[in-house]
Order: C-alpha cells, then sequence, then structure tokens
C-alpha cells in the first residue's frame, strides 16, 4: 500500500532564480537570511537531511557529511511567483500567463458593482499587509459594517471583518460573490477571507478562519491523476481551496503550523492508499509577508522539531518530500514573494540517502515521481521523475 506524502513549507526559498530580477527580486534568499541574521538558528534535523547540501545554497546554512535525504533545488518554469502557480506547478501545471494583479487597487466600476451585489459600501481596496489595514480601517469598519477590501502583489481580493461585527457567514458570502464576479476582464486568482477579532488587550489579531477561494484548474493535475486511479487524494492546509477542491477527496483545514502537523501525524496513522497533499502556511503568511526574520527563523525550527515525529511515522511503502511554492525573503524590502528556487528533501524507507539530484527544472517533477511511485500510468505536460534515481 504505496503512500506518497507532500509538505509545502509555504515561501520557504533556497535563493534567486535566474530571472529573478525580472520580478524585482535580485539577491533574494530565504533560508540563506534568515540562516545569516536569525539568532539561535540551527535547525538541526532539516540539517541532518542535507539542506545545506542543495547546490548553491547559502553556506550560512550548515552542510552535513552524511545527509539522510535525497536532495535538490527545483525552478519554476511558470510566471509568477504567487501560491496558486506554485502549488500548481507542483501537481503538475505549467501557468504561462501570469495572473492579472491590481497594484492600484480594483477598477471602480468593479467596486461598484461589487457594492451592489452585497448589499453595502466597502472600504479600503488598496494594496497593503493584511495586519497594517485592519489598523488602519479597523475603527471605521468597526463603526459601520463596511468592509475591508485590499489586494497586494498577488493575484488576490481580501476581505477582512472583525467577526464580532459581521458575521462569518457573512465575509464568507460576501467572498462567495466575490469569486462569482472575478474572471475575465475582472479576473483574479484568488479571493481569501481575512476574519479577525479584538483581543482581551483591545489588539486586533487574524483568525484561522481564513478562507482561500481560487480559480479551479484549467487541466488535470496530480490530485485529479490519483482519484481517478481509484486511490486516496487527501489534502491538509489551504491545498483544497487552492485546488478549488478539483480532484481532492479529503481537505483538512488547520489552526496553524503545528495544528498541520498534528493532523499529519494523524492520517498517517491510518490506512490508505495514494497521496497526501500538505501546506504549512505560517512561515508565509506570519513572517515571511511581515518581513520577521527572527518570527521565521523560530517558525522553522518550531517545525524542525516535529520533523522526527513525521520520520517516525513513515510505513514502509512511504515516501516523505519536503518543498516549498516560492520565496519570500524577510530580509526583502516590501511584503511580496520573492521568485526563487525552493528545496527538495525526499526521505523514506525506500528511499537512498544522499543522492544530489541537482537542480530541477520544474515543480512538476515532484508530480511525476509521486505518480509513478503510486502506479499511476497518466503523467502531467511537464515534469520528469526522479523515482528511478533515489530507490534503494
Amino acid at each position: 500500500m504505496k503512500r506518497a506524502i507532500i509538505m509545502v513549507l509555504d515561501s520557504l526559498g533556497v535563493g534567486e532564480l535566474p530571472d529573478a530580477a525580472n520580478y524585482g527580486d535580485a539577491g533574494s534568499d530565504t533560508l540563506g537570511h534568515i540562516a545569516e541574521h536569525a539568532k539561535n538558528f540551527h535547525p538541526q534535523n532539516l540539517i541532518d537531511l542535507g539542506i545545506g547540501c542543495i547546490d548553491g545554497v547559502n553556506p550560512a546554512v550548515p552542510k552535513t557529511d552524511a545527509p539522510k535525504a535525497s536532495y535538490a533545488k527545483m525552478k519554476e518554469i511558470s510566471t509568477g511567483k504567487d501560491t496558486t502557480t506554485g502549488h500548481w506547478e507542483i501537481a503538475g501545471l505549467y501557468t504561462k500567463v501570469p495572473f492579472k494583479t491590481y497594484p492600484d487597487g480594483f477598477p471602480r466600476e468593479f467596486i461598484e458593482e461589487y457594492q451592489k451585489r452585497i448589499g453595502r459600501e466597502v472600504i479600503g481596496n488598496y494594496p497593503a499587509s493584511g495586519t497594517v489595514i485592519i489598523e488602519e480601517l479597523g475603527d471605521e469598519h468597526e463603526a459601520t459594517g463596511k468592509p475591508i477590501v485590499y489586494t497586494s502583489a498577488d493575484s488576490v481580493f481580501q476581505i477582512a471583518c472583525n467577526v464580532d461585527v459581521v458575521p462569518l457567514e457573512d465575509l464568507y458570502h460576501y467572498c462567495e460573490v466575490a469569486r462569482e464576479m472575478l474572471v475575465g476582464d475582472w479576473a483574479c486568482g484568488r479571493v481569501i477571507a481575512r476574519p479577525y477579532k479584538k483581543n482581551a488587550e483591545g489588539k486586533r489579531e487574524r483568525t484561522s478562519d481564513r478562507k482561500d477561494y481560487s480559480v479551479m484548474p484549467p487541466a488535470r493535475t496530480l490530485l485529479n491523476m490519483v482519484q481517478d486511479a481509484g486511490q486516496v487524494s487527501a489534502t491538509v492546509g489551504k491545498i483544497s481551496d487552492i485546488f478549488d477542491r478539483y480532484g481532492v477527496d479529503l481537505g483538512i483545514h488547520l489552526h496553524d503550523n503545528m495544528d498541520g502537523v498534528d493532523r499529519t501525524l494523524q492520517a498517517l496513522a491510518t490506512d490508505f492508499e495514494g497521496l497526501l497533499f500538505v501546506n504549512l502556511v505560517d512561515f508565509d503568511a506570519k513572517y515571511g509577508h511581515r518581513r520577521d526574520v527572527q518570527g521565521y527563523g523560530d517558525c522553522i525550527m518550531e517545525f524542525d522539531a516535529r520533523v522526527p515525529e513525521l520520520l517516525a511515522a513513515l510505513k514502509d511503502e512511504d515516501i516523505l518530500i519536503f518543498t516549498a511554492d516560492h520565496g519570500n525573503d524577510p530580509t526583502a524590502h516590501g511584503t511580496d514573494h520573492t521568485r526563487e528556487h525552493v528545496p527538495l528533501l525526499v526521505m523514506g524507507k525506500p528511499v537512498k540517502e544522499g543522492v544530489n539530484l541537482g537542480t530541477r527544472t520544474t515543480f512538476a517533477d515532484i508530480a511525476c515521481t509521486c505518480l509513478e511511485w503510486l502506479g499511476i500510468e497518466e503523467r502531467p505536460a511537464i515534469g520528469t521523475s526522479f523515482l528511478k534515481e533515489i530507490l534503494k
């Protein structure tokens, strides 16, 4: 009973891609700059697996002489550096035309029509950090009930509401209306519900009830191929939202990274054949976008401490992959993702230790490898399996 487990350590890039300058990201290096600047940063378990042995990784990340995983770095061939594009490519899709972005906010005619559809005015409509805009506009929102809408350098339409002012069900309804509208000339990659509350000290804090509404993938992905082969296609974290549940049998949402590890361990303790696709978003959402170097480093250390549990939970026919979907260098200017290589660490009892898989030309090599491991003949249009290189 074979299983493939993909864990996306969201935004953990390992150095600029050759075209990074075209995205304003020359010199970006998420993991390397964290290793250089974060205090008490020494993720020993990831080091033991070989993350520091990946070709070209910043020398501030320690190497081991005996890596326990096979390892590589991967290029993104799709155009963009956003969540949807990265995850879709991991699952075998090439995105040639990038998702439309709105650096000046959404068009006036869209906002006017949107307000008619939801029956109330909105405020905001400009690019901003989510934690900043709820402080800038929170008082007005809480006094009037007007939803806060904003965007970023990504193709996103985000709606923030205090759930003690606007019930969560209403916020989700506003998102569903936006998702229906943001097509064609108003196309947008994701609509995101950003609920928040005030804590006992009066500080505004986002809750774990975030919900993403993505466009449906334009073609079949790894998830569909596994599902149609009669195997389980299960997800943990925001994966099911990113794929609009297309090809997903079971989607489990999370509170935070540690909840994600717990849910993954619970899934691994059950018997199933197929795919478990996991996203741990805290690296990106809580620390990368907020340019919090120390927080990002501490978050990696917290995950690193759980790695032995994940390895111990693997069964004889399991292959576990750690990777990322883009970078988000917390030392870079702005709050946007960064165009970077992503790491590839492959482990499990069937996997050789210490195989250097070099630089992979697309994230889709993961999809091809998982499909071959699971005995599924169908393949995506891009990608090359590295299975034969790593099997004992």
